[in-house]
C-alpha cells in the first residue's frame, strides 16, 4: 500500500543521541520538521531519539548516549519542535520496535545489507571492516550492520507515510520499502505502509558540508557548528572556514563553488540580511559576482556570514536556555511522548503478529486448530 493511499498522514523522523545537533541537522531536517508540524497537514508526527541505533557503534559507552539524550531533546525544543503537536519519543523504551526488527531480519539478506550505500559509507567513516583479515579496522558489529532493518521497524511501526530526511538517507528509505513489500506479499496483507521520503526543498540544504570542506558535517570529524555554540565559538569556526585556496590576495578573482562561506550563505542567507548587515550589496548574487571578479576579501564575507548565523542562532540559544532551566518539564515531554508511541506501535505489532500467525495467546481458538491438526 502506497503512502498516498492511506487515510492518515503520519510523519516519523529522528536523530541518534551521540552529541549535540548541528547546522547540518538544522538545514537537513529540523527546520523542515517545524514547518511540517505547523502546516496542519499531518495527523500525527513522531520524532524518535534513536538511542538503540546509537548504541550499535557506542556499545562500550552507554553513558555517552544517556548524557546526550537531554542534549538532543533541548535542541529539538530550542528550534521550535512543539510537544503539543509532536510526540518526542525514546527508541529503547518502545518494545514493539525491537520485536519488529527481529521479524524483519528474516526478510533481508546479508548481501542486500552489504550493498546499502549508506551503511557502506558509515562503515568507512567509523573504520568498521567486513573482513576478519584486516587487523587495522574494528570488526563490524552485527547491530550496526543491520541498523537499516531497525530503521525500517521504526518507520513501519508508526505506519509513517512521510519521512523527512537528508538525501544520504534515501537508500535507507528504499530498504524500508523493500521490507514492506516483502512482508505484505509473504503474509498476504497490506498492513505495512510504504513511506515516501521528503527531502529539503533547496539543493543547498540537502547535504551541508563541514566547515573544512569535507562532504559531510559530522561530529566525529570535528567540522560542525552546533546549534548550541556560543557567539564566540561560532565566530572562531567561521573565521577558520575553508574558502578558495587560490584566492590569496583580495584583488585575486575568487571561486564560490566549493567555498564553504558561500555554501553556507546559500543555505542560510535571506534577502533582508543584506539590508541589515551588508547594504552595499543588493543580494547574494551581487556578492558572488564581486568575489568572482576580485576585490572582495574572505574576511569581509566571513564577517557577514557570522552575522547571518547569529541572527538565526541567537533566539535558538535563548530558547534552549529556557528549557534547560526546567529539566523536569523536558523529562515529562519525553516520557509522555514515549508512552504515546508505545500505544501506537503496539497496535502495529499486534497486526503483524496476527498476520504471521504467531499471536498464539490472542485468544483460545488455537486450541481448536491444534485439535484438528492432531486428529487429521
Amino acid at each position: 500500500m502506497l503512502a498516498k493511499d492511506c487515510k492518515k498522514k503520519i510523519i516519523l523522523t529522528g536523530d541518534r543521541p551521540t552529541g549535540k545537533l548541528h547546522l547540518g541537522h538544522y538545514v537537513g531536517s529540523l527546520q523542515r520538521r517545524v514547518a511540517l508540524q505547523n502546516s496542519g497537514e499531518y495527523d500525527e508526527i513522531y520524532i524518535l531519539i534513536a538511542d538503540d541505533q546509537a548504541l550499535t557503534d557506542n556499545w562500550d559507552n552507554p553513558q555517552k548516549i544517556r548524557d546526550n539524550m537531554i542534549e538532543v531533546a533541548l535542541d529539538y525544543l530550542s528550534v521550535g519542535i512543539d510537544p503539543a503537536k509532536c510526540h518526542i519519543c525514546v527508541q529503547s523504551n518502545i518494545p514493539a520496535l525491537h520485536a519488529l526488527t527481529f521479524y524483519y531480519m528474516n526478510l533481508v539478506t546479508t548481501q542486500r545489507l552489504s550493498r546499502n550505500p549508506t551503511v557502506k559509507a558509515e562503515m568507512a567513516m567509523r573504520g568498521f571492516s567486513n573482513s576478519e583479515s584486516n587487523d587495522n579496522q574494528a570488526g563490524l558489529p552485527a547491530g550496526f550492520f543491520t541498523y537499516p532493518v531497525s530503521q525500517a521497524a521504526d518507520i513501519t511501526a508508526f505506519k509513517a507515510t512521510t519521512v523527512p530526511v537528508g538525501e544520504d538517507q534515501e537508500p535507507m528509505i528504499e530498504q524500508t520499502r523493500e521490507i514492506v513489500r516483502k512482508f505484505n506479499s509473504t503474509y498476504k496483507n497490506d498492513i505495512l505502509v510504504e513511506p515516501e521520503i521528503l527531502l529539503p526543498e533547496l539543493q543547498s540544504q540537502r547535504r551541508l558540508p563541514g566547515t573544512d570542506g569535507k562532504a559531510k558535517m559530522s561530529k566525529s570529524l570535528g567540522n560542525c557548528i552546533f546549534l548550541s555554540d556560543d557567539e564566540k565559538t561560532v565566530k572562531q569556526k567561521v573565521m577558520g572556514m575553508y574558502t578558495d585556496p587560490l584566492h590569496v590576495n583580495v584583488s585575486d578573482p575568487g571561486h564560490v563553488e566549493g567555498n564553504m562561506v558561500f555554501t553556507y550563505l546559500d543555505a542560510f542567507c535571506r534577502p533582508d540580511h543584506f539590508a541589515r548587515f551588508l547594504p552595499e550589496y543588493e543580494n547574494l548574487d551581487a556578492l558572488k559576482d564581486h568575489y568572482r571578479a576580485g576585490g572582495l576579501g574572505d574576511v569581509k564575507c566571513k564577517k557577514f556570514l557570522i552575522k547571518v548565523l547569529e541572527d538565526m542562532l541567537a533566539p535558538i540559544r535563548a530558547e534552549r536556555a529556557r528549557w534547560a532551566a526546567d529539566l523536569p518539564a523536558v523529562y515529562r515531554i519525553l516520557k509522555e511522548g514515549t508512552e504515546a508511541a508505545v500505544q501506537t506501535t503496539n497496535r502495529t505489532l499486534a497486526e503483524v503478529t496476527a498476520a504471521m500467525k504467531v499471536n498464539y495467546f490472542a485468544d483460545e481458538s488455537i486450541i481448536e486448530e491444534w485439535d484438528r491438526w492432531i486428529h487429521q
